[in-house]
């Protein structure tokens, strides 16, 4: 008994307090009601739901390290291929790192019960090639531009309670209670992955999202068929 204590006490040192190599990422993931923000802070990008990563080398390994924070309720990070869950606790910082060696797309949820979309608060972390990453990354830091046709939409998206809840850097637009859009059509999927990233389920979105997710925090905005046409056209060029 003694021999397997001392043999568990080590391995369970080895990975809670696991040293960070050079190269290494680091991720600040913020779970909401029902949802997930991703702070990259040494690269100055903030991104929601989709989290991605770099292919760590075996022989050099350069794990990603993440550092897990609630801003409501308990949630619990959870992609079974990757590792074990890991709470999110109010008031609590918690930590747990990967070490993913091949590319690809990996999917999981929270596994703690958060609420009334605790079952449709989706994971999805793609781990990148290096090349492949790095591309992501130039693309996130870049400012969203939104051309001269979708003015109008723009200008509805500013005037409505839109930018009390989400962020497009460049804008009046600057609410932290939502996912930060400034790169929304970068994402493969809306709602926590609940569904693709189409115009057709953007609009749903925005006009009843209790169709696609009942029970869920973000309201149904109002617009009329014009203005909603509008602001999805805005949106569809935040990429």
């Amino acid at each position: 008994v003694l021999i397997l204590f001392l043999a568990t006490a080590r391995v369970i040192h080895s990975i809670q307090d696991a040293p960070e190599p050079a190269g290494s990422t680091d991720v600040t993931v913020v779970g909401h009601q029902f949802w997930w923000e991703y702070r990259y802070p040494n690269l100055g990008i903030v991104t929601a739901n989709e989290l991605h990563v770099p292919v760590s080398d075996s022989t050099h390994p350069t794990p990603t390290f993440l550092t897990l924070l609630s801003a409501d309720t308990d949630h619990s990070f959870w992609v079974p291929q990757l590792g074990g869950k890991t709470d999110l606790i109010p008031n609590r910082v918690n930590h747990m790192w990967i070490d993913p060696h091949e590319t690809g797309l990996y999917v999981g949820q929270c596994a703690q019960y958060c609420g009334t979309e605790h079952a449709l608060m989706l994971l999805r972390v793609y781990v990148d090639s290096k090349a492949q990453f790095e591309q992501w990354v130039q693309e996130q830091k870049r400012q969203a531009v939104s051309d001269d046709s979708v003015t109008e939409g723009r200008r509805i998206f500013e005037s409505t309670s839109c930018v009390n809840c989400h962020t497009v850097t460049g804008t009046v637009a600057n609410g932290r209670f939502g996912p930060d859009l400034t790169h929304l059509m970068s994402r493969d999927t809306i709602a926590a992955g609940v569904v693709t990233n189409t115009p057709e389920n953007l609009r749903k979105w925005i006009d009843d999202p209790d169709s696609v997710k009942p029970g869920s925090l973000m309201p149904a905005m109002k617009l009329n068929q014009h203005d909603l046409a509008a602001v999805v056209a805005y949106l569809e060029t935040l990429r």
